[in-house]
């Protein structure tokens, strides 16, 4: 079984507290990372990897964005690898980071209509797949990333998000 140390950082009001948040962390990636391990033969480092987990505002992703991807707008979630990774490859000891904006995952999870757990689950099994290389930039890898999203979160026992949807 995967080992993967998660840092968490709450920057910005709102935010459920921290004990919670990085009890939904631990479990999003334990259920992303044995998933992929058991299914998708994906290795990880014999030590356990590092992953940092920030949990922003809408400004700040919206900086970050602006900087980082030259897009103007705020965003649910941004993953930075630390190294470039694709999937199936064994990744370093540092994972990477994942951003989070609280007001936008806000307005997602109502105008979808599910908790802001259920949502905030499904965008950091997004943002940990992003971070083992796994993209959606092209239908084919969308289509690919979205059904392993799927089966993922059905682990947890939460329904397909991108039930009706076209790829992205």
């Amino acid at each position: 079984m995967a080992a993967i140390d998660i840092d968490i950082a709450v920057e910005a009001e709102g935010w459920p507290p921290e004990p919670d948040l990085a009890a939904l962390c631990e479990r999003a990636v334990a259920a992303a990372a044995d998933h992929l391990e058991t299914y998708e033969g994906q290795p990880f480092p014999d030590v356990a990897a590092e992953l940092s987990i920030v949990f922003t505002d809408d400004a700040t992703i919206r900086e970050l964005n602006g900087r980082w991807r030259e897009k103007d707008k705020a965003t649910n979630v941004l993953s930075f690898p630390a190294f470039p990774v694709t999937p199936g490859m064994l990744p370093g000891p540092m994972l990477g980071d994942l951003v989070l904006a609280r007001e936008t995952i806000e307005i997602e999870a109502g105008d979808l209509r599910i908790s802001l757990e259920a949502h905030l689950t499904h965008l950091l099994v997004h943002g940990f797949l992003h971070l083992l290389g796994y993209d959606h930039l092209v239908e084919a890898e969308a289509e690919a990333m979205e059904a392993l999203e799927t089966r993922i979160l059905a682990t947890l026992g939460l329904s397909d998000p991108y039930e009706g949807t076209d790829p992205a």
